[in-house]
């Protein structure tokens, strides 16, 4: 069984986000062990400067790669990442596990992205689309393809 850890920078507040992103929990319950963990994210200035924008980045990579679990595949979510499709998405899942890597570590990044260290530290570099999300919808975004991926390789109806 995978292990899959999620590191959000940033808090899930709103009511839709925190129900999607729970149902999807509970639905990969059965299917892998699911851990969540969010940071809180660097507060800046309304207009803050690259050196500040930098300098917020920086203390947010600091603290995930603190949480990153050792020997865990890391991947960063970044709208300059690899996109796949669900089904490839659904390989790559399942060849981590044949191949014993059977730990896997998600990165989501806060409103301002992730420090550039933290990107290329991650085995893959994710992306859902050219288009930009909010973050904390990719975090439900990203909980609905793990749900799906693991439909995939039961074979059930799910993905159509």
């Amino acid at each position: 069984m995978l292990n899959i850890k999620i590191i959000c920078v940033g808090k899930l507040k709103e009511r839709f986000y925190l129900d999607a992103a729970a149902e999807y929990q509970k639905r990969l319950g059965g299917l892998c062990r699911l851990e969540v963990e969010e940071l809180p994210e660097t507060r800046i200035s309304a207009e803050p400067s690259a050196a500040e924008v930098e300098d917020a980045l920086r203390r947010e990579a600091e603290s995930i790669f603190l949480r990153i679990p050792a020997n865990a595949v890391t991947i960063t979510l970044c709208i300059e990442g690899k996109t796949i499709d669900s089904v490839g998405f659904s390989q790559f899942l399942e060849m981590c596990a044949v191949k014993g890597r059977s730990r896997l570590c998600f990165v989501i990044g806060g409103s301002l992205g992730l420090h550039q260290e933290v990107k290329d530290r991650a085995a893959l570099q994710l992306s859902f689309s050219p288009m930009t999300f909010p973050h904390h919808l990719v975090r439900v975004m990203l909980l609905e393809q793990l749900y799906r991926a693991f439909q995939i390789q039961l074979g059930s109806k799910y993905h159509k």
